[in-house]
């Protein structure tokens, strides 16, 4: 398996697939060959149906996880074994169009006034303010902030791809703070481990924290900062356009979601048929 494995990573490194990526397709592969305990090269097409419908019917993973499995068995044999038949039948679990969730203004101001550690609040706040991912606010560095351009640049986002988003001046003032006390060297927000940044993991912890003191009861994450930055930059009118290359999406369908999240004041709205014909007594 080790060897199918490299063989493996060297393929998605050739395709150019992010580190992450590459992470979680590789740690599917060996969960699907402990699975069967073979190698996948001696499995097949009914091995692959099995066990994504054991995914989901016993272990009951989510559906972006299975998805996942999914996409990294379909590399697997059409890329690196090159059996692509194996797989072509077998159909992709479709995604949910759920709504994420979003935190109120009041919210996220009530999430950063209780989070007193200032490189905490410095990085909630970078997150928010400028739409970031949580791997791409862990792994910013000192020199990708431009301040005398008010930008930020993100380096090797999702899908690999390099982008600039907003530098808001709040933030910039409390990240000149947070640096005169913690003096970062490489990595904006250094972890524990010297000469690394700080890990998505410990991100989660800050914002699950923060919200507990906040008060907040609603489902959130990183992400929902993220979510929130979109909305709220709708709802202030920013076109969306705009919002589509500061979140770094690569098709504008996926920044449409946030159409449904801002808030509308249905009543202000005249349907059509009113404005055509003209108002009319009951």
């Amino acid at each position: 398996m080790s060897e199918l494995r490299n063989k493996m990573i060297m393929d998605m490194k050739l395709k150019g697939l992010s580190s992450g990526t590459i992470k979680h397709y590789t740690q599917s592969v060996i969960n699907f060959s402990k699975f069967y305990k073979k190698s996948p090269a001696l499995l097949g097409e009914e091995e692959i149906k099995k066990y994504l419908y054991h995914c989901i019917t016993e272990k009951k993973l989510k559906k972006t996880t299975v998805r996942i499995h999914y996409s990294a068995l379909k590399f697997l044999y059409s890329v690196t074994l090159d059996r692509p038949n194996e797989i072509r039948r077998i159909p992709r679990m479709k995604d949910d169009k759920s709504l994420p969730s979003v935190f109120s203004r009041e919210e996220v101001k009530n999430i950063l006034d209780v989070t007193h550690n200032i490189k905490h609040k410095a990085l909630l706040m970078l997150i928010y303010s400028s739409g970031l991912r949580a791997n791409e606010a862990a792994t910013l560095k000192i020199s990708d902030i431009d301040s005398s351009n008010m930008k930020i640049f993100v380096n090797k986002g999702k899908g690999n791809k390099d982008r600039y988003t907003i530098l808001s001046k709040i933030a910039l003032n409390i990240l000149r703070t947070y640096w005169k006390e913690y003096k970062p060297q490489e990595y904006l927000f250094p972890g524990s481990i010297k000469g690394n940044p700080i890990t998505t993991r410990t991100i989660e912890l800050v914002i699950k924290d923060s919200l507990k003191k906040a008060g907040i009861k609603k489902k959130g994450s990183v992400h929902t900062l993220r979510h929130s930055f979109a909305t709220h930059l709708l709802e202030d009118g920013t076109d969306i356009f705009y919002i589509q290359k500061l979140l770094g999406h690569s098709n504008i369908s996926t920044t449409t979601i946030y159409l449904h999240l801002r808030g509308i004041a249905y009543q202000t709205i005249k349907s059509p048929l009113d404005t055509m014909i003209g108002d009319c007594d009951d």
